[in-house]
């Protein structure tokens, strides 16, 4: 394969990619036609935590000392910033620390 990209896997992305935006739209669709009540609505806020909860922490538990350093970090950066792709970073960043520190 060296390196270059075959139509087939041209096709798998962009079939991703359409699926991930008619996903988006189907979304906001159903969303627009559900009545918003302060029950859904706090639901639907807290659905960032949980995803977090539910992909972040078992690969954390799982990470060894980077991955117990890293969780914290991505939780306290989201919950100061509020911004995803931040805490993101903030967690590559000190998983890369202390792997780099040799643990």
């Amino acid at each position: 394969m060296s390196g270059e990209l075959h139509n087939g896997h041209l096709y798998a992305i962009a079939a991703m990619a359409v699926v991930t935006l008619l996903l988006r739209i189907g979304g906001y669709w159903i969303i627009g036609r559900v009545p918003l009540t302060a029950r859904l609505r706090r639901g639907l806020e807290a659905l960032p935590v949980a995803i977090f909860a539910a992909s972040v922490l078992p690969l954390a538990v799982k990470g060894g000392p980077a991955g117990w350093i890293a969780g914290p970090v991505v939780a306290a950066t989201m919950y100061l910033s509020g911004k995803e792709i931040l805490a993101l970073a903030a967690g590559i960043a000190a998983a890369s620390f202390v792997r780099g520190m040799g643990f």
